[in-house]
């Protein structure tokens, strides 16, 4: 038992890593991850998921999210949204069962996204999330200083044009991911349907032969007749 108690001291921290704020130092910046996420995740009954995405001041915040499937009592697919800025305050919230929260970054910091299903005692919620932080020119935010060099004006032109490219891009990449929400949801929506319609077709037909058979012994007693017995001498 004590060798066991020591084998988990020593690979306890080994076994569970923690992403943590890197040196403080001016050489090394703080660790915030990708600017960009999709994914789907599963909101227990009765609890509230939260996640955090770095952004750096002046951004465009950008989250949006869609309820692909709802169990417990009623199916009720609404789920309370909600975003707060690196201190706590609230910037948006929604209760619907898609929606989009849409806000500027004032600060520097971790901006919390949550998803609250309090409200389901009973059932889980598969939710689709896409959320993340642009900026002007994409990259400005990673430009290190330098000085600035004389362009002619072909490639100032070339660089507009990528970069309206680069914007383009990625709003086809947004509208993609809310085709992708749609198709989900239209999915588990076909997928409980489905198993719906079959359940209840297999419980008709064996209620039909259940009632059939019942029919059947009742007539068949009705017209039963019993033989007299024969008297004795």
């Amino acid at each position: 038992m004590l060798l066991l108690l020591l084998l988990l001291l020593v690979l306890g921290p080994a076994g569970c890593p923690r992403t943590e704020l890197l040196s403080s130092s001016g050489h090394e910046s703080l660790f915030r991850g990708a600017d960009r996420y999709d994914f789907a995740v599963v909101v227990p009954a009765g609890a509230v998921e939260c996640f955090w995405q770095f952004a750096h001041q002046s951004g465009n915040f950008f989250f949006s999210y869609e309820v692909q499937r709802a169990t417990g009592i009623g199916g009720n697919r609404n789920i309370l949204v909600t975003a707060s800025d690196p201190n706590g305050f609230q910037l948006g919230v929604s209760q619907h069962t898609r929606g989009q929260i849409d806000f500027t970054t004032k600060e520097t910091g971790f901006y919390q996204l949550c998803l609250d299903n309090q409200h389901n005692h009973f059932g889980f919620m598969q939710v689709y999330l896409n959320f993340g932080v642009y900026y002007e020119g994409f990259n400005a935010e990673r430009k290190e200083p330098e000085e600035k060099k004389e362009l002619n004006d072909t490639l100032e032109a070339i660089g507009v044009s990528i970069e309206k490219l680069q914007l383009h891009l990625f709003h086809m990449w947004r509208f993609y991911n809310f085709a992708r929400m749609r198709k989900g949801a239209d999915f588990f929506l076909l997928e409980s349907n489905y198993n719906y319609v079959n359940w209840w077709s297999m419980a008709q037909s064996c209620l039909i032969v259940l009632s059939g058979a019942l029919q059947l012994y009742f007539l068949k007693r009705l017209f039963s007749t019993q033989t007299p017995a024969r008297p004795r001498c």
